[in-house]
């Protein structure tokens, strides 16, 4: 069973910068497909980036990319998102969830897909 804690988020002014951390417990650590879904308000869940663990292939979602980047830390089995240059329309509830897939797996990007999930956390970004 993996078991996902996220940590960090919270207010930032525009163009500042959070990160974001989920730790994973439970499952071989580098056979994970790896996403962070954000939810803004009156909006669906979108994707914001998916890693694959074993591989290191990270994908991002055109809002976000070059602003936003997927790190992973397998001494410490977590991962995390380094959020800069944020904008107002961040502003989400973001979590990360995860899927078992193996390295050369191409990590699914769909909601429906994803099994483990954190219990999201807050960023809000003000004008």
């Amino acid at each position: 069973q993996v078991q996902l804690v996220e940590s960090g988020g919270g207010s930032v002014q525009t163009g500042g910068s959070l990160r974001l951390s989920c730790a994973v417990s439970g499952y071989t650590f580098s056979r994970l497909c790896m996403v962070w879904f954000r939810q803004g308000p009156g909006k669906e869940r979108e994707m914001v980036a998916v890693r694959n663990t074993g591989s290191g292939r990270t994908d991002y979602s055109d809002s976000v990319t070059g602003r936003f980047t997927f790190y992973q830390d397998n001494a410490k089995n977590a991962v995390r998102l380094e959020m800069n240059s944020l904008k107002p329309e961040d502003t989400a509830m973001y979590y990360c969830a995860a899927v078992r897939g193996r390295w050369d797996t191409r990590c699914p990007r769909e909601l429906r897909d994803f099994g483990y999930w954190g219990q999201g956390t807050q960023v809000t970004v003000s004008s």
